[in-house]
């Protein structure tokens, strides 16, 4: 083989050697992309989020699927033949839509039924109009009359009281059953104490146990 044979085939076997180190590199930018999901969930503030903020401003967004759920809760108030007022507000990117009456009497009541039972239901079937309309998942809060608000005032109370008492006597102490919005209130709660939550249970058993560790 001649001298410039040899050269030529070194170059070569060097691009061959070029083209897998750029094929590893690509699954490392697959493996970061769902990070900012990761530290979103973890409550963590990140850069990566900031940028996909940026090309998706999430107000805009939030306030369109607002309009979906007013629009689809008016048709609901017009069939049961209810009057209210619907406030639609974004906070930290989330869709909070409230109905209430003018008096502030308790015709809605039926609307929120017995633990908000009713209440959860129409937030389900609410974010599932948003869905079809939309394509997109929703995290899109529901209340009426203000439930919700009363409610949380109730739960931070038991929270406290359940948190004293994991630091008095060093036991769990298991709350009573409860939704996924409202365990989700709880343990920010204890998260805020120092103390330790998670939920137990399956379907409407689920349940938070706070223990100190």
């Amino acid at each position: 083989m001649s001298e410039n044979e040899t050269k030529l085939s070194q170059a070569d076997g060097e691009e061959q050697e070029l083209v897998p180190a750029e094929a590893e590199e690509a699954p490392a930018g697959a493996v970061e992309s769902p990070a900012p999901d990761s530290k979103e969930q973890a409550g963590h503030d990140s850069e990566a989020p900031d940028e996909a903020v940026k090309e998706q401003p999430p107000a805009e967004g939030a306030t369109d699927e607002g309009d979906i759920a007013a629009d689809y809760l008016e048709e609901l108030l017009d069939i049961v033949d209810l009057d209210g007022d619907i406030d639609i507000e974004v906070r930290g990117g989330r869709t909070y839509v409230s109905i209430l009456t003018e008096d502030g009497g308790d015709e809605l009541d039926d609307l929120v039924g017995r633990n908000g039972e009713v209440l959860d239901a129409l937030q389900e079937l609410t974010r599932l109009a948003v869905l079809t309309a939309t394509g997109d998942r929703t995290r899109l809060v529901l209340d009426i009359s203000g439930h919700r608000d009363r409610r949380q005032s109730e739960l931070k109370q038991l929270a406290e009281d359940a948190i004293a008492k994991v630091q008095d006597r060093r036991e769990d102490v298991h709350l009573e059953p409860m939704s996924a919005y409202e365990r989700k209130i709880v343990h920010d709660f204890v998260a805020d104490s120092g103390l330790i939550s998670e939920s137990e249970g399956e379907g409407k058993r689920r349940h938070v146990v706070i223990s100190a560790s």
